[in-house]
């Protein structure tokens, strides 16, 4: 998990480097080409860590937010039917991307708790700002959409640690520093 920190660590910070060196029109297009493939970043985080913590109950409550947030986010889309800053559709409130960035970081958050939650909520919040910087989406459908991401998970989605008694403790001592991990299924 440390390596997919610095991954995205270094991807931000490549963006931010193309980002200096391009004029105001190409920039916008870069930022919503960043924000397209980064929506996609907590997602694939949620699911590489159900997996490799064969946490199969987290893969269900995972499962029922993001369908509930992708759900919900279609529906609006045709019912409130807003046009996009940029008039390229009248389909953009709440933002998809961003909910679905926003529900993943959430569910991070409160499965496996803060520690893995910050770096999440970092990468959702980049995917909101890029969609208003690159004028698909105003403010208000950015607040809708993360406000709906994190209600379906908060919704659906329970702490691991609390559920199966998980206990992470430093060890130290005869020059061997270490971590203890237990846990009662």
């Amino acid at each position: 998990m440390v390596r997919f920190l610095s991954f995205i660590s270094l991807l931000l910070l490549s963006f931010s480097t193309v980002y200096a060196q391009t004029e105001i029109s190409g920039r916008r297009k870069s930022v919503k080409t960043s924000s397209d493939i980064m929506a996609a970043v907590t997602p694939v985080a949620c699911i590489a860590t159900v997996l490799v913590m064969q946490d199969w109950e987290g893969m269900k409550q995972g499962a029922f937010a993001a369908a509930t947030t992708v759900g919900v986010s279609y529906a609006l889309k045709y019912l409130v039917d807003k046009d996009r800053p940029d008039m390229s559709n009248n389909h953009s409130f709440p933002s998809l991307h961003t909910s679905v960035s926003f529900t993943g970081a959430a569910f991070i958050q409160k499965r496996y708790g803060w520690k893995w939650g910050v770096p999440a909520y970092a990468v959702a919040s980049y995917v909101g700002w890029s969609r208003t910087y690159a004028k698909k989406h105003d403010w208000w459908d950015v607040a809708a959409g993360a406000a709906l991401g994190v209600g379906s998970a908060y919704l659906f989605t329970r702490p691991f640690a609390e559920k199966y008694n998980l206990s992470i403790n430093p060890v130290a001592g005869k020059g061997c520093y270490g971590l203890h991990a237990s846990i009662i299924f």
